[in-house]
């Protein structure tokens, strides 16, 4: 507490943390970008991760044929307008999730949340959970030095549990896919008009009067409570002082954004206004979400983002393309003609999302290209045979052209021992990020390499 002789105010300390505890509404008020940065000699990389759960019906996943010499699959086939930005790869494995000896049940807790770790998660219930740091938040800490928001995490399901989570484990495994560090997992934000109100502050529309006049509102109450709490060091002890210090560095970071908004808050960006709440369809509400994460990355608000389709054991159904029936129990389909039929329907409704949003990043210019052109993009699931949580072979799509550092339209077989890790290797050097190693990675990917 900040209990001394000198005056501040309840009110005060709470105008300071609410500035400091709601970051979110001041993280993207405006663009973040200057246009010159992103040039063809140097475009801007952006990075996403989608995820998929309860496994996939393999056999209307995989192409056939390989190489350039493929064709897309019944589930694949939404994905078709895009060949030539698409890679569809094959062989993957993510054996961090395969449980270790006495771990026994877990698999959909183990298969989300090594999906981008690559390490094996602690089993616990208890809150001394411990994955590892995810490949988005690596990119994240280089990324975020240049935008507003070093991250967008994004979801369909509520932020509550939907469904069951695995016996053994904690929730926190399978209601995100991304990890700040091992023991910080990053919440999934399914509402809208949160995700607005993160990018882009408490305002009702991206309009640059009302940006600017929000961006000059939060300016005043920071001066305000620096000036009021900097004083406060001198009559405190140690432990205080820390604490305030702690305090007053993430401010000056608020004002770092706030200044960066303000500088660039000239830049033209699409008029948008706030949403209203979450859409009664998943479709439409995945298509809004999709939206808003282009809107981010066209921006420039910030570079990385993840969003889960659906989150492990999920229980939704999806009447709407004739499959009312749980999606976790159509997943342990035991071969059944009439449960596989429903999960390909489920499969493919989820890939028909996902070329909604290339479509979108395809037809928004971005420097010598498009949005798509400048992104890497990969959507996949921690588990391929839903029935028998099966982690080997995972489907697993690459998309978008990197700023010239991947080229599509391939069909890639790796070895059944290949690590997924391997990829996130690749990824990370294309972002221009090179790592040694990452998770249970043995090397890059060197096919994906070749350009």
């Amino acid at each position: 507490m900040f209990i001394t002789k000198k005056h501040l105010s309840r009110r005060t300390v709470l105008r300071g943390l609410g500035a400091t505890l709601a970051l979110p509404l001041l993280d993207g008020m405006v663009p973040a970008a200057a246009a010159i940065r992103n040039t063809a000699a140097n475009p801007v990389r952006r990075f996403g991760a989608f995820y998929v759960p309860n496994g996939m019906e393999m056999r209307r996943w995989v192409p056939t044929g390989d190489g350039r010499n493929f064709e897309f699959s019944q589930i694949l086939q939404p994905l078709a307008p895009f060949r030539d930005q698409v890679n569809v790869l094959s062989g993957l494995c993510d054996a961090p999730a395969v449980p270790l000896p006495g771990e026994g049940i877990g698999d959909h807790a183990r298969a989300s949340a090594t999906w981008l770790t690559g390490v094996n998660v602690k089993k616990t219930e208890g809150l001394d959970i411990r994955a590892g740091t995810s490949v988005d938040q690596i990119a994240a800490q280089v990324f975020g030095k240049e935008t507003q928001l070093a991250s967008l995490e994004l979801g369909i399901d509520s932020v509550e549990t939907l469904g069951a989570c695995d016996a053994g484990y904690s929730c926190a495994y399978t209601n995100t896919i991304a990890w700040r560090t091992p023991t910080t997992p990053l919440p999934m934000e399914n509402d809208p008009r949160a995700v607005f109100e993160r990018l882009f502050g408490a305002a009702d529309s991206t309009d640059p009067a009302t940006r600017l006049a929000r961006i000059r509102q939060d300016r005043s109450v920071l001066d305000y409570v620096t000036d009021r709490v900097a004083g406060l060091k001198l009559d405190l002890g140690s432990g205080d002082r820390m604490k305030l210090t702690q305090y007053l560095d993430a401010v000056r970071d608020v004002e770092r954004r706030i200044q960066k908004a303000e500088e660039q808050s000239d830049r033209e960006i699409p008029v948008v206004e706030q949403p209203v709440g979450i859409p009664d369809t998943f479709d439409a509400h995945a298509q809004l979400m999709f939206d808003l994460l282009a809107l981010a990355y066209q921006t420039d608000l910030t570079r990385v983002g993840t969003f889960m389709m659906s989150k492990e054991v999920s229980s939704r159904a999806y009447p709407e393309i004739g499959v009312p029936d749980a999606h976790h129990g159509v997943s342990h389909h035991q071969n059944n003609l009439e449960k596989l039929e429903k999960l390909a329907k489920i499969n493919t409704f989820h890939i028909q999302q996902f070329a909604y949003f290339l479509d979108k990043l395809q037809s928004i210019p971005d420097g010598d290209g498009t949005l798509l052109d400048h992104s890497i993009l990969v959507y996949g699931a921690g588990i391929s045979d839903g029935n028998i949580h099966f982690h080997m072979d995972l489907p697993t799509v690459v998309a978008g052209g990197g700023g010239g550092m991947l080229k599509g339209g391939r069909h890639l077989r790796y070895g059944d021992d290949t690590p997924l890790s391997n990829l996130y290797v690749s990824v990370l050097d294309k972002l221009g990020m090179p790592q040694e190693a990452f998770g249970d990675s043995t090397g890059p990917l060197q096919t994906l390499s070749e350009v």
